[in-house]
């Protein structure tokens, strides 16, 4: 066999868990071959060039074999070679995102306390209070 349709290479490469997922991501122009856009039917052989962008992970991988079937991860990791540049710019992401903050954290204070709001609607109405007074 020489080719196979895109959604089901990813599938049995294991990069989607279905065929539906491997064939929704296509189609939203997540998965591209040889620099251009595929689409579900589109056929792979080996030798493409094939880059994917799972979430903020984008990997370029070459194609080095086919198979219909979804076999085990060896087989599947077999499919297919990572290029050096993605799996750098990949590693490079991960550090970034370990090292990123946790957006949570950089909020000072949480919801106001029956106290803090208590506080506010008095400031809110003495300043009020003080406008309309001459």
């Amino acid at each position: 066999m020489e080719r196979l349709r895109i959604d089901k290479w990813l599938w049995a490469a294991r990069f989607y868990k279905t065929r539906s997922l491997a064939s929704e991501e296509i189609v939203k122009g997540r998965v591209q071959i040889n620099a251009q856009d595929a689409k579900p039917s589109r056929d792979v052989k080996v030798g493409d060039t094939v880059v994917i962008r799972q979430g903020p992970v984008i990997r370029t991988v070459t194609v080095l074999g086919i198979s219909q079937q979804r076999g085990p991860a060896t087989v599947a990791q077999a499919m297919y070679a990572e290029t050096p540049d993605s799996i750098r710019d990949r590693e490079r992401g991960a550090e970034q995102r370990r090292l990123a903050g946790e957006p949570a954290q950089t909020i000072e204070h949480g919801r106001p306390t029956k106290r803090d709001r208590r506080d506010i609607e008095k400031a809110r109405d003495d300043r009020w209070r003080m406008s309309i007074d001459p």
